[in-house]
């Protein structure tokens, strides 16, 4: 057991694909480290921690209720230098509030690993922001990114070298819990069954989905049901949507699940819109269910998951026209989609569990 003492730096908490992740790499690192400690502000999700894992969270809930992401990073940093003061001896793991936790600790002189969970294109926007955020960065030990589109990025657009560590996927968990029975009745065996899951927020561009299915409806006239799982600021504006076009027969929405993989398994296709991403874990766990994918080609990691098209129909961001066009394609070709889902899954080694985790490990014993 390697006596590191470790600070992950994780200040807002949701049930995102970048706490997922934080989920399995902390619940890990655990078992390797004598001493691991997790700064939130979200005690909320203390239980998906191992319970030998030090949550250093605000005592009172009311940090569970307050929206201000700046304020949470804040309250945080100020947890930090008090965990830093206790002992000094420590490397932090950053998720999340990556440029102030980086300042802070090239301040205090702590080792500092940032980990980048979403494509530049996402949140670099202004010119002062990009150079702001290229100086800062350069301070880190490392920067860790998840796909090697996205290693790419970084060298472009910053100059930066990054670590390449794919998301950790636990297939035989997934398969597991895609098992556990479900009262749905929504999907129909007469109908072609879609799922989207993802939260409703502009990113994951749900205006695009609900057009496309709006003209097959109109245009091609099939019979389908689409499954749209998650929460977000946009949930009213998607209902309306659905609600003025006459669709609410066709279209059903769920709140976020903690398990959503039953709803998975009972799809035929899953299907991804975002205009940017890190690494969609969506499309792992729709492939390691062995189901058709449909993602956009949006930067970073549905092309490198898919292999370029090999593992799954990939169409142009931002253009139900062509979205339409894959369906149709599935519609019109189901044997050779088939084939391309088993490819898909057959890939899936290179996003290994315990390979992946286990650089983490080695990167942060030194």
């Amino acid at each position: 057991m390697n006596k590191n003492k470790i600070i992950i730096f994780a200040p807002i908490l949701g049930g995102g694909g970048v706490e997922k992740n934080l989920f399995l790499i902390s619940n890990y690192l655990v078992n390797k480290f004598e001493n691991v400690s997790i700064i939130t502000t979200s005690s909320e999700f203390a239980h998906k921690f191992n319970k030998r894992i030090n949550l250093i969270a605000p005592k009172k809930k009311i940090w569970n209720k307050i929206k201000s992401r700046r304020l949470k990073i804040f309250i945080c940093l100020l947890l930090l230098i008090k965990s830093y003061l206790s002992n000094k001896k420590i490397s932090v793991l950053s998720f999340q509030g990556n440029l102030y936790c980086c300042l802070l600790c090239k301040f205090l002189k702590i080792r500092i690993l940032l980990r980048s969970n979403a494509s530049i294109t996402g949140w670099s926007k202004g010119f002062l922001k990009r150079i702001l955020y290229k100086k800062i960065s350069k301070l880190a030990d490392k920067i860790i990114v998840n796909s090697y589109e996205f290693q790419k990025q970084y060298k472009r657009e910053f100059g930066i070298n990054t670590l390449c560590i794919y998301n950790p996927l636990n297939k035989n968990k997934i398969i597991t819990e895609s098992k556990k029975k479900i009262n749905f009745n929504f999907f129909k065996k007469s109908t072609v069954n879609f799922i989207n899951v993802g939260r409703l927020v502009d990113q994951k561009d749900h205006i695009t989905l609900l057009k496309a299915f709006l003209l097959l409806k109109n245009k091609f006239n099939f019979k389908f049901r689409l499954l749209i799982i998650g929460k977000g600021s946009n949930k009213i504006l998607i209902q309306n949507f659905i609600k003025k076009n006459k669709l609410t027969r066709n279209i059903k929405i769920l709140t976020f699940k903690n398990n959503p993989y039953p709803y998975i398994k009972k799809a035929d296709i899953s299907l991804l819109t975002s205009i940017f991403e890190g690494l969609p874990n969506i499309l792992l766990e729709s492939l390691a269910l062995k189901k058709v994918v449909i993602s956009s080609d949006c930067p970073t990691g549905p092309k490198e998951i898919l292999d370029n098209g090999k593992g799954g129909l990939l169409f142009k961001m931002k253009d139900h026209h062509d979205l339409v066009k894959k369906v149709v394609f599935y519609l019109n070709n189901k044997k050779s989609c088939e084939k391309m889902t088993k490819y898909g899954n057959k890939r899936l080694h290179r996003f290994d569990y315990n390979s992946n985790l286990n650089k983490y490990f080695k990167l942060l014993k030194n």
